[in-house]
């Protein structure tokens, strides 16, 4: 993974929850030092998500609608298509860098593609890692659990669910999952905020259309 991987936040690009991780209420007595981070670190992204916008702009995936309400995004740059249900649109530039496309929803769902080189040797430690680091990038959580680990069809999946120990932010939810094709391959990332069943699965069912 590119190491100097950073969030391009925009409070109008993000699910409307995500706007909460900087600012948590305390339940208690809790050391000023995680309060800090958690305060500190959506300012920092904002101010590298305002020199990262014109960089990626020319990247926007094609969307072009089709029969039966379902809509697909596709992504030539990572050589990844999704197929989109009634909810999802297009979300112009994603707000992480280096992915190419992006999908999000009005219930709190954002799901990013991004090309990977290849071949990649080993699928299942490749997501291990991703999710690994965008799990510290992007949730932020106290208690970070996996819920799912399993190869799927030309590559393997791993989700997380992210638990937080003040009583502002409820748990989020990331899934990442790499697909190959010819000598290369895709990573697609799910991330879903506050995490609930229903908006779960239908992150899930959107993620595993990609092909």
């Amino acid at each position: 993974m590119e190491p100097d991987d950073r969030v391009r936040t925009r409070w109008d690009a993000l699910p409307p929850s995500a706007r909460m991780y900087g600012t948590p209420a305390s339940p208690g007595r809790r050391l000023p030092g995680r309060a800090l981070r958690r305060a500190a670190w959506p300012v920092l992204a904002v101010a590298v998500a305002a020199g990262l916008v014109a960089a990626l702009a020319f990247a926007v995936p094609r969307l072009l609608p089709t029969g039966g309400g379902i809509t697909p995004l596709t992504d030539t740059l990572a050589g990844v298509r999704l197929e989109l249900p009634p909810g999802w649109e297009d979300g112009k530039v994603a707000p992480v860098t280096g992915f190419t496309g992006v999908a999000r929803n009005q219930g709190g769902g954002v799901i990013m593609t991004r090309p990977l080189p290849g071949p990649i040797a080993d699928p299942g430690k490749s997501v291990k890692d991703a999710v690994a680091h965008y799990a510290g990038l992007l949730l932020q959580g106290d208690r970070v659990q996996v819920v799912d680990d399993r190869p799927v069809a030309r590559g393997h999946t791993r989700a997380v669910r992210a638990q937080y120990d003040d009583v502002v932010n409820r748990p989020a939810y990331l899934r990442v999952t790499l697909v190959t094709h010819g000598g290369g391959a895709a990573l697609v990332l799910g991330l879903l905020h506050p995490e609930e069943k229903t908006a779960r699965q239908a992150l899930d069912a959107v993620m595993a259309s990609a092909g």
